[in-house]
């Protein structure tokens, strides 16, 4: 997660599609494979392959990824096949998961899928005037962008400072220790996404 949030996530949620699990059998059993041959030739163990199959988990993109590769099909169409019912979902905000960072006076909400959390993360950002989220750094390559949309927002990337008021957006290299602080006199009102490129191409 981007951040050294103080609280953990306070609630999340899972999506697993129906179509997701009879589409990697359908194309396992295409290739005559079995559940160990494809575990084997994707790096994915064996159990949760049997897991996806029978839709009782909920896998990565980065797994996904490695399942698409091993098949000789793009991942595109593993997930479009999984999509093939269009749907539209609504989240209420007491179901919103979100980080609150050590100060406590900014909060990162979850907008972003839940599911994709290793490879994308996108975030509602609030907090009041100095309030400041310090991050570690995330997989190499990594990169952030931070758009403002009311209030002041300063980014220090390796010792690079960087300001950015509303209707700016701020991109920078995350994979090393970074600071998001809210300055001036008014609340920070922004949105993040957080792109983890290494979780991609593992």
């Amino acid at each position: 997660m981007a951040g050294r949030g103080r609280a953990e996530i306070e609630s999340g949620a899972s999506f697993v599609s129906g179509q997701l699990g009879k589409t990697v059998q359908r194309l396992r059993k295409a290739y005559n494979l079995s559940l160990s041959e494809l575990a084997e030739q994707s790096g994915v163990a064996k159990s949760i392959i049997s897991q996806i199959e029978r839709n009782e988990t909920n896998p990565t993109l980065a797994t996904i990824w490695r399942l698409s590769q091993a098949l000789d099909v793009s991942i595109e169409r593993v997930l479009a096949s999984a999509d093939e019912e269009p749907f539209v979902e609504k989240l209420a905000r007491r179901d919103t998961p979100y980080i609150v960072s050590d100060d406590g006076k900014m909060r990162l909400s979850i907008i972003g899928w839940i599911k994709t959390v290793e490879w994308l993360q996108w975030y509602d950002v609030a907090a009041e005037p100095g309030g400041t989220l310090e991050s570690e750094g995330h997989q190499r390559g990594s990169l952030e962008c931070l758009s403002v949309l009311s209030g002041e927002a300063e980014v220090t990337v390796a010792g690079v400072v960087e300001h950015a008021k509303a209707g700016e957006t701020l991109r920078y290299r995350c994979d090393r220790p970074h600071l998001i602080r809210a300055v001036g006199k008014t609340p920070l009102h922004a949105t993040m996404v957080c792109i983890m490129k290494a979780a991609v191409m593992e």
